[in-house]
């Protein structure tokens, strides 16, 4: 286990480790669709369609494996702290299910208000079948926390924070810069939905999803466990899965 990072280290902004970090936050989920596009070609796993579920989870399934391929080797040339571990008595893991379910209703109300102020059922871009239910519900419960998190976490944040240490505080919370840098490029790399469909909404899903990458890099930090980010993440989506489905049986 590496050494947790020295929070007196005084910041000091260094290019290419931020040039690092952009490069293979943005890129590595391109690389991971190359592979399941290859694999479709070569096997028939499922074609590339945008937001459909199957191809979702073989995107996914490659940005895993992409990952964790990326943290073995630059681990080699950076030593770093990956947080691949249980947090020691659970930390954390409490606030990440309590969190989770209160952005989950605020993602709802920056996705849907239209909808909800209506009294409208959302649209969350697929018809409300049973299979669509279970399988979405296992996507974002689930599949999501895991493959997105041990990129964003404990690869970019765990790699910044020993190439560029420094944290700041405010009150009693103290956090390394290096989260609220990558949470910058988390939110980046969600960025599609605002570019193909500008709105208050999509505007608003950059604002959560910084909001959201500062506070699972704040957990992992000081857990030293990307499992809470994980937890987080499934939970706040799922969550806002849950109130959709729950709003086309009431209103549907």
């Amino acid at each position: 286990m590496e050494p947790a990072p020295d929070p007196d280290v005084p910041f000091r902004w260094k290019p290419l480790p931020i040039v690092v970090v952009t490069v293979l936050g943005l890129g590595l989920p391109y690389v991971a669709a190359y592979a399941a596009i290859a694999c479709h070609r070569l096997f028939g796993t499922p074609a590339p369609g945008g937001h459909t579920l199957p191809w979702l989870y073989a995107h996914h399934f490659w940005q895993l494996l992409v990952a964790l391929v990326a943290i073995a080797i630059v681990r080699r040339l950076r030593p770093f702290d990956p947080g691949l571990r249980l947090p020691p008595g659970g930390r954390y893991l409490g606030a990440a299910i309590a969190w989770g379910l209160a952005f989950g209703v605020i993602m709802t109300i920056v996705d849907f208000a239209p909808d909800v102020l209506a009294h409208r059922p959302p649209n969350p871009g697929f018809p409300i079948t049973r299979a669509n239910v279970i399988g979405w519900t296992l996507f974002e419960g689930v599949y999501v926390g895991p493959t997105e998190e041990i990129l964003f976490r404990s690869l970019l944040v765990g790699y910044l924070i020993a190439a560029m240490p420094g944290s700041f505080r405010i009150g009693r919370w103290r956090m390394s810069w290096a989260g609220v840098i990558v949470a910058a490029i988390f939110a980046l790399a969600h960025i599609d939905n605002f570019v193909r469909h500008p709105s208050w909404a999509s505007a608003g899903q950059q604002v959560y999803a910084f909001a959201l990458g500062v506070l699972y890099a704040y957990w992992l930090e000081h857990s030293r466990s990307v499992l809470p980010a994980i937890v987080g993440h499934n939970v706040s989506d799922v969550g806002e899965y849950a109130i959709v489905f729950a709003l086309h049986v009431a209103w549907g």
